[in-house]
């Protein structure tokens, strides 16, 4: 019997702030995986290795984690005024099903690089020496994103001094805005406050602030689900019974936020909302071993991703944290040591970062005009990736 021979897709393997994923341009795409839908989906399953029920992805590029699990499609943009349209997709590992509902923070570090290096930028934006300022329109959310991308020659900078907890190895610093950074399915806050009281069968009653900003995040106080907010991965990760209840409250948020409209759909919602849970900052130490002191940060705050508890902080949540800090009132705000402020630097597993945030009141309604992180980027392998040629 006979087999369908693998077709080869040309493909840029990338490393984005603490994610790292397989990146394509559109047009590179097989033809029935240039539109949205199933025969897309197949394609970045089998590229990724999924669904994969031994949870390693062995058979794929897909590294087995939240932050590993990621396919991004690029193409020149088809909104005014932009260089390139980012659309992201989380890969399930055990489940055959690619999540569209949110971005990636993380990898958004390394759209700007991807789209000067494969000729999505126009020649005439990107200058001889110094920053290349790429404008992205983000397809999940339809929201920009601005790219600092450094520039050397003419060509991406990739290698350089700065260091970014939860990456081992330093990069070139790649600055990057988030412009409106409230998610594109609704108001900043769904609910219509800063916190609520959030019902939880089996769990309780738990204050939340509830946010669409980077990406939909449900903030608890870590000490109301009994942890100090020093935790690292293996504690949360190994414990199924917390990770069952964090899907449960993940689950009742979303209905709260109206990203859901029963229970039942929020298994085929794994990329959003995310949950994390914050306290006010103490000291701990991270995952590399690296000592973080009360004195260095502003609060400490642990984020689920796709079931685990992440490595470091996704970058979409890293704009929720420094949004909701931004906003006095909210439980990040309190936690942070509450009034007003523009930047927060909060602690995570693998040590710290500090994102900034600009927020003002409108009508009484609280708006965020943008939100900055710096990140890093750097392209790992390039050429193509195979797959079956019968998975369509």
């Amino acid at each position: 019997m006979g087999h369908a021979p693998q077709i080869k897709i040309p493909a840029i393997y990338m490393r984005g702030g603490t994610s790292k994923g397989v990146f394509f341009r559109l047009q590179d795409l097989p033809e029935p995986a240039q539109v949205a839908g199933a025969a897309r989906d197949a394609l970045l399953l089998r590229v990724i290795g999924s669904p994969d029920p031994y949870g390693k992805q062995i058979d794929g590029m897909g590294g087995a984690t939240s932050s590993t699990s990621k396919t991004v499609i690029l193409s020149k943009s088809s909104q005014p005024d932009h260089d390139v349209d980012y659309l992201f997709g989380q890969v399930s590992i055990d489940k055959p099903f690619v999540d569209w509902s949110g971005n990636c923070g993380n990898l958004s570090a390394a759209v700007g690089s991807f789209a000067i290096n494969t000729g999505l930028v126009d020649a005439n934006h990107i200058p001889k020496e110094g920053v290349a300022k790429v404008r992205i329109w983000q397809a999940n959310i339809c929201k920009t994103i601005i790219a600092h991308v450094p520039i050397i020659d003419g060509a991406v900078q990739e290698t350089g001094d700065f260091e970014l907890d939860g990456v081992t190895f330093p990069a070139a610093e790649v600055q990057v805005e988030f412009l409106d950074p409230a998610d594109g399915e609704g108001a900043m806050f769904p609910t219509g406050n800063l916190v609520d009281d959030l019902e939880v069968p089996g769990v309780g009653t738990l204050p939340a602030t509830m946010i669409n900003a980077g990406i939909p995040t449900i903030f608890l106080n870590a000490k109301d689900i009994g942890y100090t907010g020093a935790e690292l991965q293996e504690t949360i990760n190994s414990d199924d019974k917390a990770l069952a209840m964090f899907e449960t409250i993940r689950a009742y948020g979303a209905m709260r936020m109206g990203l859901i409209s029963n229970i039942e759909e929020a298994v085929n919602r794994q990329h959003t909302p995310k949950v994390a849970f914050i306290a006010e900052p103490c000291s701990y130490t991270a995952s590399s071993g690296k000592q973080i002191t009360a004195a260095d940060i502003d609060l400490n705050v642990r984020a689920l991703s796709m079931g685990k508890l992440h490595h470091a902080m996704m970058g979409t949540a890293a704009v929720a944290i420094g949004t909701a800090a931004a906003i006095p009132g909210t439980l990040v705000n309190l936690a942070a040591g509450g009034g007003e402020r523009d930047a927060v630097r909060f602690g995570h597993p693998s040590g710290t970062l500090k994102v900034g945030a600009k927020a003002c009141q409108v009508s009484g309604e609280w708006v965020v005009t943008k939100a900055m992180m710096s990140r890093s980027a750097r392209v790992l392998m390039e050429g193509w990736v195979r797959v079956p040629g019968d998975i369509f």
